[in-house]
């Protein structure tokens, strides 16, 4: 028989996945190290269990104690999961900016969670580093990981997450992308994978609104590069010791609408439901296109699930808050693809009143445009014949340029619904769209009813 001992036993040795659609306009190889695989979903439970067990081994963990950490999501559901299996408890704090699923998630394997403000300075009393340091002094025989400056952190990728890539690429591997918060992943894979071959690049994601590009690329530690970002996972306000600057080549920035777009991508033309920092890293790449070979092998790591991010990312009403859903524009074309195979309804200015009556018994319409030589010269509709009738029984018996009223709009087959929109009104019942063959269509309020429902 073949089974784990416990849950634990099932973190890493997670698969390596071509992506195709996503990353067409890319030259390289791009493989995805889906990290999903581990028991809480992300690649922090390597680093999780790696740094428990090494504070077991020097006593800096106690049995029955309490594991106390600031954390976005992810590092305390490794923790919790851990701390179910070896029977500690978990205080986490975080703040407000992550998704309600992490919360949600936590509590669910017992821990307590303490949300705190995002938009306060690391060493404000009220921020989620103070909060947790201080519960570490008040909470007997409690122990705080400190994902940020403990070495065990990128130590379990140096053991782990670096040789899985290493064996999975054959040792191949040209590039790794990463979003960069900690430093942990980045930094312990980039190690072990340049110790093997110097020549591969590190490239960094970072978001705007963090410190780490400008820090690398001037030495710089600027407080104006600082302030509120939406993208979760990824850069910082401070430099946290596991972010080794040396070991990473290069720094590339991400907008926060960038990062949520290809998020949602990455599900919908790879198949692969990850998180915020994947998207990071896809749009990091994209960006950077023109600097790979068909000769590369890139590798990005895809971090967490796509379930932490079903209330912000994945949810409509939150993109489109935020102006970040970019919804398909409906123009003239589509507005008519109903019926675009059938020719256009129309009469000659020359025809009779009466021709056009028996059009529009026979097609079951109400208005219909008049053409001269080929171009809208006018309109007639059936209440301005019915009126005219009643005054002038031979009405029917006048040509239709007689009693014709103004012509329809002419637009092109481009334009918007709202150009559309615009143009019908009580005096102006259609619209007509000039295609690029030459042929013409016609737009009712019913076809405008039809393409915003």
């Amino acid at each position: 028989m073949k089974y784990a001992q416990n849950v634990l036993e099932t973190i890493g040795n997670t698969p390596m996945i071509k992506l195709n659609k996503i990353v067409k306009d890319i030259p390289a190889l791009v493989l995805a190290k889906v990290e999903t695989t581990n028991p809480g979903n992300s690649i922090k439970d390597r680093m999780a269990l790696k740094m428990i067990e090494d504070a077991e081994k020097d006593g800096r963990l106690k049995p029955g104690g309490t594991i106390i950490e600031g954390t976005s999501g992810n590092t305390g559901m490794g923790l919790a999961i851990a701390a179910v299996i070896k029977g500690y408890k978990c205080i986490f704090t975080s703040t407000d900016k992550q998704s309600k699923e992490k919360f949600d998630a936590l509590r669910a394997f017992g821990a307590e969670v303490i949300v705190c403000p995002t938009n306060v300075d690391p060493e404000d009393p009220r921020s989620y580093y103070s909060v947790s340091s201080r519960l570490e002094k008040e909470v007997p025989n409690s122990w705080k990981p400190n994902q940020y400056d403990n070495p065990s952190n990128a130590r379990a990728h140096y053991e782990s997450t670096g040789p899985e890539i290493w064996d999975q690429t054959g040792g191949k591997i040209t590039h790794l992308v990463v979003g960069v918060g900690t430093g942990g992943t980045i930094c312990g894979t980039a190690k072990f994978l340049k110790e093997k071959n110097p020549n591969v690049k590190i490239i960094g994601i970072d978001t705007y609104g963090s410190v780490f590009k400008k820090y690398k690329e001037t030495g710089e530690f600027d407080k104006n590069e600082i302030y509120p970002y939406i993208t979760e996972g990824i850069g910082e306000d401070f430099l946290p010791e596991n972010v080794d600057f040396s070991l990473i080549d290069h720094f590339e920035k991400v907008t926060d609408k960038d990062a949520a777009i290809y998020t949602r991508l990455i599900a919908r033309q790879e198949g692969i439901f990850v998180g915020n920092s994947a998207g990071s890293a896809i749009a990091g790449l994209i960006q950077m296109k023109d600097k790979f070979t068909k000769d590369d092998v890139v590798v990005v790591i895809f971090h967490d699930h796509g379930t932490r991010y079903l209330g912000k990312m994945f949810n409509d009403e939150w993109m489109r808050d935020r102006g970040f859903l970019e919804e398909e524009k409906k123009s003239a074309a589509d507005l008519i693809k109903s019926h675009q195979d059938k020719p256009l309804v129309s009469i000659g200015s020359g025809e009779l009143v009466s021709h056009a009556v028996a059009k529009m018994k026979k097609f079951g319409i109400s208005q219909i445009p008049v053409f001269k030589d080929g171009v809208p010269a006018g309109s007639v509709d059936e209440s301005h014949i019915f009126q005219l009738f009643v005054d002038d029984a031979k009405t029917m018996d006048k040509k239709i340029e007689d009693i014709m009223g103004m012509a329809y709009p002419t637009v092109m087959e481009d334009a918007s619904i709202e150009e559309v929109s615009r143009l019908i009104n009580k005096e102006t019942p259609a619209v007509l769209v000039k295609m690029s063959s030459g042929k013409y269509h016609i737009i009712t309020k019913y076809d405008i009813i039809q393409g915003i429902s």
